[in-house]
């Protein structure tokens, strides 16, 4: 099932990351409530497509969740991992692109990579769309500041909350026809934005439940700009699950592997939440004995001593 794309965006060359499909709610630890969301500028006229989709999307978190996919437990003993895994996993992840630009138009197409990561403090804000119930975007927040402070502690990298509208990594829940209405502001936070990237948001299919891109304007492995669409039609464990993939995927995860388990970088839906092997791959990227336009072969031994002293095991 595609379901989730995300985008790294080189100078103006669009290099696509990986997606987002569907997940459960959050582990919020200690989260106060926080202040109202408020509205923003996306305001577009909701269409019988966007209920259409909702019912979709509706049925597809069921039919997931009937199979037992969707875990939100983080992994367990029935998904051991060792050293040498996590090694293969990150190696896979960190270092080659998903998604390819092909003359305008974005295609699966695995594609060796450099190391990409942010260098200054990630500052994150969350706009809603117009159709957005107040509810739902006090529920949205609140997931996306516990995942913020989550991501904090792992990484040890600076990234805080911000109001909407403003930041380096923007957050949008839209619905269809808002999304579809992305194009101007998107320009304007991007005025270097490809057209093959907004071309992805505007006419995002039906089966890309959410997305993400980075810009890395030098070419040298580092973010300094981040954009993350979810669909505000998803039910609330698809909206977090793409919230967990998305955010983590601009990070600089950029890829999936089928090989990945327990992960969200993974398409077989089986993990809905960034689980704690994905904590260590996110640990792994900002350590300080990596640098962002690393090459997997520069990379790989700091990566296997990395890996050893987290897991305690030979790789």
């Amino acid at each position: 099932m595609q379901s989730r794309t995300a985008l790294g965006l080189a100078v103006a060359v669009s290099t696509f990351l990986a997606g987002c499909d569907a997940t459960a709610p959050q582990e919020v630890a200690n989260v106060a409530p926080l202040p109202r969301p408020e509205a923003t500028a996306i305001s577009a006229p909701a269409s019988g497509t966007s209920a259409e989709l909702a019912d979709y999307y509706a049925r597809v978190q069921n039919g997931l969740l009937a199979q037992g996919l969707l875990r939100t437990d983080g992994g367990g003993p029935d998904v051991p991992f060792s050293a040498r895994d996590l090694v293969r996993n990150f190696l896979k992840i960190a270092f080659y692109e998903e998604y390819a630009d092909a003359g305008g138009r974005l295609v699966a197409r695995e594609s060796a990579s450099r190391m990409h990561r942010w260098a200054k403090p990630v500052t994150l804000s969350v706009q809603f769309g117009a159709s957005v119930p107040r509810s739902a975007r006090t529920r949205d927040t609140n997931e996306v500041a516990g995942f913020v402070s989550r991501l904090a502690r792992v990484t040890g990298h600076p990234i805080r909350r911000v109001p909407a509208g403003q930041g380096n990594f923007r957050v949008f829940v839209v619905n269809e026809d808002e999304r579809r209405a992305l194009g101007p502001m998107l320009r304007r936070i991007m005025p270097n934005i490809s057209s093959t990237a907004l071309n992805t948001v505007v006419n995002l299919p039906r089966s890309t439940y959410c997305l993400a891109f980075a810009t890395d304007p030098e070419g040298d492995g580092t973010y300094n700009q981040a954009i993350a669409v979810i669909r505000a039609e998803h039910p609330d464990l698809l909206r977090a699950s793409c919230i967990h993939e998305e955010v983590a995927q601009g990070m600089g995860l950029s890829n999936d592997s089928p090989l990945a388990r327990p992960s969200i970088f993974n398409d077989d839906e089986e993990f809905g939440l960034l689980t704690t092997h994905d904590e260590y791959l996110l640990k792994m990227l900002y350590d300080p004995r990596l640098r962002p336009g690393m090459t997997e072969a520069e990379a790989r031994p700091i990566v296997e001593q990395i890996a050893r002293e987290l897991m305690g095991g030979e790789v």
